[in-house]
């Protein structure tokens, strides 16, 4: 199992994996690339030029965690959304096609900009995993009482496995 990331060259980072590491890492993101499509416009051009978008939230909890409301109040949110969303949707794939694009078996060698890439798309496949497994602070306790035979358990030992690449992944950064 990789043993996570520790401070590279002019603040980049190093990690290694095996081939069945990295199967799993390009696997879950592309699905995250498969889960958040491009951002739409509107037809007007103007609107396609700023990216202004739809302003109603999605119905998936996943979409709806990734892509949460920025006010409690529904138009204001409505307003946030229409303006942002388009370009969230744009930062969270390029951030994900970087990792896909740099994740390899054996030793992996990132610039500063590719770890943080890697550490925003880290948290968007964590995100994504605990929502669907409707993950709480007692995680550990709950992998910790869950028989290996549990369905679950592969699940939850891989969010847990993300959890500590990305808490590796932020130390060796700062």
């Amino acid at each position: 199992m990789s043993s996570g990331f520790k401070p590279g060259r002019d603040g980049g980072v190093i990690t290694s994996f095996d081939a069945a590491e990295v199967s799993i890492l390009r696997s879950l993101v592309a699905q995250i690339l498969g889960l958040i499509e491009p951002g739409q416009t509107g037809d007007d051009p103007l609107e396609r030029a700023l990216g202004i978008g739809p302003s109603e939230p999605s119905s998936d909890p996943v979409l709806a965690r990734l892509f949460p409301s920025a006010y409690e109040d529904h138009e204001q949110a409505a307003e946030f959304r229409r303006y942002t969303e388009a370009t969230l949707r744009e930062g969270k794939r390029a951030d994900a096609q970087a990792m896909l694009d740099s994740a390899e078996p054996g030793r992996v060698e990132l610039t500063r900009e590719q770890a943080q890439a890697w550490m925003r798309a880290l948290n968007d496949v964590r995100l994504a995993l605990g929502t669907r497994l409707e993950v709480t602070e007692e995680i550990h306790d709950e992998i910790a009482d869950m028989p290996e035979d549990d369905p679950r358990y592969p699940a939850y030992v891989t969010y847990d496995w993300l959890t500590y690449l990305q808490d590796t992944l932020v130390r060796a950064l700062w």
